[in-house]
C-alpha cells in the first residue's frame, strides 16, 4: 500500500542535528508514511546517517545527489514522492509526535482545505525551548501573508494541489516556501491547527542566520509577483528596508 504521507527532508552537512530529525519522523502516531531524505551533496557524515535509518526502517528512502542548493533539491525531492498529502521537516528541526495525525485529520475531513499548518516553538542548538514562535501570534488571512509569513511550520498539504501551482520554484533560493505558500493561498483554503506541534532549531549555521540578506531579497520578490498575480500591482508595491547596527567592544 502506497504511504498516505510522505515527509521531504533534504540535507547538507547536517550531522550534528540529523538523527533528531528522522526520529522524530519516525516516531509519529501516525505511521502510514515515508521520509524520503534527498542528500544534497553532503561532504560529512549525513549521508551514511540516512542510510543507517533506511537500513532500520523501510518507511525511510534515501536519494544522494550532486549539491544543487536548497530549492532545487526541495523540488526534485518533491517530486519523487509517494504520498497523497506531503510535508517538510528541515534536517535540524524536529516534528512532534502528533503532528502527523493532528494535520492529517484535518485534511482527511475537510476537502476544501489544501494546506494545513501547525504553530511551532523555538529551540537552541542544544534543543532547549526558548518559547514559542512570534509568528503563531499572526491570524492566518491571505492578504497578510503578503507582509507576513505566517504558514511558517509545519505545514502539511495535498500534493494535487502542489501540483496544480507548478510546486517549488528554484528561482526563489532561500525564500522557495514563502513564495510557494503565496500561490497556494490563491488557488485553496488554509488551516490553522493552534498547537505547537514543531520544534524550529535556532542556530548559526541555519540558511535564516547566514543568507538573511537573501531570504529578505527573495521575499521581496515573491511579495512583487504575488501582487501583479492578484491584479494589486497598480494599487500596491512591495517595499523593503534593510538596517544594520554597529558596536564597537573592547578586545578579550
Amino acid at each position: 500500500m502506497s504511504p498516505l504521507i510522505t515527509i521531504v527532508t533534504t540535507v547538507y552537512n547536517r550531522e550534528r542535528y540529523l538523527d533528531q530529525a528522522i526520529e522524530s519522523v519516525l516516531t509519529q502516531t501516525y505511521d502510514n508514511l515515508e521520509l524520503l531524505i534527498w542528500d544534497d551533496g553532503s561532504t560529512d557524515r549525513s549521508i551514511e546517517i540516512a542510510h543507517y535509518y533506511a537500513k532500520q526502517d523501510n518507511r525511510v528512502r534515501v536519494i544522494a545527489a550532486d549539491h544543487r542548493g536548497q530549492g532545487r533539491a526541495l523540488r526534485a525531492a518533491f517530486a519523487q514522492a509517494a504520498g497523497e498529502y506531503i510535508g517538510q521537516v528541515d534536517s535540524d528541526d524536529v516534528l512532534a509526535s502528533t503532528a502527523l495525525e493532528a494535520t492529517a485529520a484535518v485534511l482527511d475531513a475537510q476537502p476544501s482545505i489544501g494546506l494545513v499548518y501547525t504553530d511551532y516553538m523555538v529551540i537552541d542548538e542544544k534543543g532547549w525551548i526558548q518559547g514559542q514562535g512570534e509568528r503563531c501570534k499572526i491570524p492566518y488571512s491571505q492578504e497578510r501573508l503578503l507582509i507576513d509569513f505566517m504558514i511558517f511550520h509545519f505545514r502539511l498539504m495535498r500534493r494535487s494541489i502542489y501540483n496544480h501551482v507548478g510546486g517549488i520554484d528554484p528561482g526563489f533560493e532561500y525564500a522557495e516556501d514563502y513564495e510557494l505558500c503565496l500561490r497556494l493561498s490563491e488557488v485553496t483554503e488554509i488551516y490553522q491547527i493552534k498547537q505547537p506541534l514543531y520544534y524550529y532549531r535556532v542556530h548559526q549555521q541555519s540558511l535564516s542566520c547566514h543568507r538573511r540578506i537573501e531570504q529578505i531579497l527573495q521575499s521581496h520578490k515573491a511579495i512583487s509577483q504575488a501582487l501583479e498575480r492578484r491584479g494589486l500591482a497598480d494599487q500596491f508595491e512591495s517595499h523593503v528596508e534593510i538596517s544594520a547596527t554597529f558596536s564597537i567592544r573592547a578586545k578579550s
